[in-house]
């Protein structure tokens, strides 16, 4: 991850890649005819923020609580009526299985994004989040800490 000051924070930014971080994931994903009282249920249900939509299995956007909010809530639509395809944000900037965490985290800093969904060959294998990536750096700095420690308690004193 390259923060906001540009210095390096840890040793994953340059180590850890995508597929790394999703290996066990399951995606829920939703189908760009579904309404977005469906789509919204199931995000409550799983406590996702934002959901892939797909149309005959092809990527064709992303639907997101920002796009719930912006486009039905603030719009006066009905979530029971209202199609993901009228809702959606199309034609999403999506990232490779193999990226970097570190190029991940820039393109979800440059357009101000908390999800990206995960391409292998064109076809959708993920969603990341910044959570995912949050947690995962937190992780790998308690590791840190906890070898730091060990090696200073096991350092003779002189």
């Amino acid at each position: 991850m390259v923060p906001f000051d540009g210095q390096r924070v840890s040793k994953w930014d340059i180590d850890m890649r995508i597929c790394d971080l999703i290996k066990n994931q399951e995606t829920y994903q939703a189908d760009i005819g579904q309404t977005v009282l469906e789509t919204v249920r199931a995000m409550v249900e799983r406590n996702i923020g934002a959901v892939p939509v797909l149309h005959n299995g092809q990527l064709v956007g992303i639907f997101s609580e920002r796009d719930l909010m912006k486009r039905v809530v603030a719009e006066g639509r009905d979530p029971r009526t209202t199609s993901l395809a009228e809702a959606m944000t199309d034609d999403p900037v999506t990232i490779s299985l193999n990226e970097e965490l570190g190029n991940c985290m820039s393109v979800m800093r440059r357009n101000n994004f908390r999800h990206l969904p995960v391409c292998h060959e064109g076809k959708l294998v993920a969603m990341v989040s910044l959570r995912d990536i949050l947690l995962q750096d937190l992780t790998d700095k308690d590791d840190e800490v906890r070898m730091m420690r060990a090696y200073i308690h096991s350092v003779p004193e002189a």
